[in-house]
């Protein structure tokens, strides 16, 4: 029960640092698409490559 408090209070402050990093991500989205949308669109397209193999490795983890 004693780690799992901890723990519990160690992904508090992930999800918080998180949620303010996810803020800071859109206004960045939002700038990049507001100044150069052509090319903001194609490194979009990158992280989202990137982030679906991210995901197929996490899979493989879970298994």
């Amino acid at each position: 029960m004693k780690n799992y408090l901890k723990n519990e209070k160690l992904i508090g402050k992930i999800e918080k640092i998180r949620s303010k990093n996810n803020v800071n991500w859109m206004d960045i989205l939002r700038l990049a698409f507001k100044h150069d949308p052509k090319n903001a669109a194609k490194i979009v397209k990158k992280i989202h490559s990137d982030d679906k193999r991210i995901s197929s490795i996490v899979k493989k983890l879970g298994k």
